[in-house]
């Protein structure tokens, strides 16, 4: 699949995560817009998953442990053929997309997530349970830089690496914003690469935002053998709407009828 597809994948991913806040006036627009490419490469490129094999354990996990990301999720599925639940059914009573995943309710969603720093924590026994079922198949993790303050989160990294998890890959989502505001100002969870070196992982930097830098990246972690991987995916909070952009406003805001019509105008082409 070459770049302009996977944009174009991404482009109407950012678009119904958009309408989806919009319509349920709940959400989390601003990170879910920053992961987009993320998720975008993983389902497009990197991840085995099909409508053939989302039922079983004979393919690749993914767990979004920044769970309030769930419009990103939602999208990414929708778009991949993966779900075919009604998007403007997002955070609405009864409804299977809840406003974090729920496992239970969707087969593509592989781990309930929320309560932020458990979702490493749940990828790390799925890696576990691959290598003692022989299972050639990869877990990926995505982790928030705000998420990263919690302490759960390196008691996950200690383990993995102590069992030689190669078939774990851990992404930190470094937007540099949370709820409160910029994340070094809040408690700073950096360095996170030295962090990581320390606890014995193979570390990748990237623009979270680039294609070819996403595909360097996972094509390195998946030639990593004996330890996991953390990708370090450099982003931009609310990436594609302009006055989300770099705006921990919006981190958990809804837009009304003009943010919307503005929102949509700044997604109508690719750029």
């Amino acid at each position: 699949m070459d770049i302009n597809e996977l944009k174009s994948h991404a482009l109407n991913i950012r678009r119904n995560i958009i309408k989806m806040v919009y319509n349920a006036q709940s959400g989390h627009p601003g990170g879910s817009l920053g992961c987009a490419d993320i998720l975008t490469y993983l389902y497009f490129v990197e991840m085995d998953i099909n409508n053939n094999n989302k039922a079983t354990i004979d393919r690749d996990r993914f767990v979004l442990s920044k769970g309030h990301c769930s419009p990103a999720l939602y999208a990414t599925l929708s778009e991949a053929g993966l779900i075919d639940e009604d998007l403007l059914s997002f955070r609405k009573l009864h409804t299977k997309l809840q406003g974090h995943p729920n496992m239970n309710a969707l087969d593509a969603v592989d781990m309930s997530t929320g309560s932020l720093g458990q979702g490493i924590s749940a990828a790390v026994g799925m890696a576990i349970a691959n290598k003692l079922d022989n299972n050639n198949h990869r877990i990926y993790v995505l982790c928030g830089d705000g998420e990263s303050e919690e302490g759960i989160v390196y008691e996950a990294l200690m383990a993995a690496c102590h069992y030689k998890l190669d078939d774990l890959c851990i992404i930190f989502d470094v937007n540099h914003l949370q709820i409160d505001g910029n994340v070094q100002d809040v408690i700073s969870p950096l360095p996170l690469e030295d962090k990581a070196k320390a606890f014995g992982a193979y570390v990748e930097k990237c623009d979270g935002n680039d294609y070819e830098a996403l595909q360097k990246a996972f094509n390195a972690a998946r030639n990593n053998k004996g330890k996991p991987t953390v990708i370090i995916a450099e982003t931009i909070k609310g990436k594609g709407v302009s006055y989300m952009e770099n705006n921990a406003a919006w981190h958990g805001s809804a837009p009304k009828e003009e943010d919307y019509k503005i929102a949509m105008e700044d997604l109508k082409e690719l750029n």
